[in-house]
């Protein structure tokens, strides 16, 4: 499975969070988002776990391209 950086970043910006904050807060290194960002790879379940706590979202946000839509746009609905 690949979860695209894109998607993560959109949710990330929505938050106001840079990489760098979400490494801090999560413990994942910065390499493993230069990684991600540039294809090279995509965090593996463990990280992506702890990236999703940091951002305070449940994984399945990251990994489900609709269920990333309706968390987008919950806010702009309410």
């Amino acid at each position: 499975m690949s979860i695209k950086y894109e998607s993560y970043q959109e949710i990330r910006e929505k938050i106001g969070m840079t990489d760098y904050a979400v490494a801090k807060r999560s413990g994942v290194s910065k390499s493993t988002f230069s990684d991600w960002k540039s294809g090279r790879c995509c965090p593996k379940s463990d990280k992506l776990l702890k990236i999703a706590a940091a951002i305070d979202v449940p994984v399945e946000v990251l990994l489900d391209e609709e269920t990333q839509k309706a968390w987008l746009t919950a806010d702009d609905t309410a």
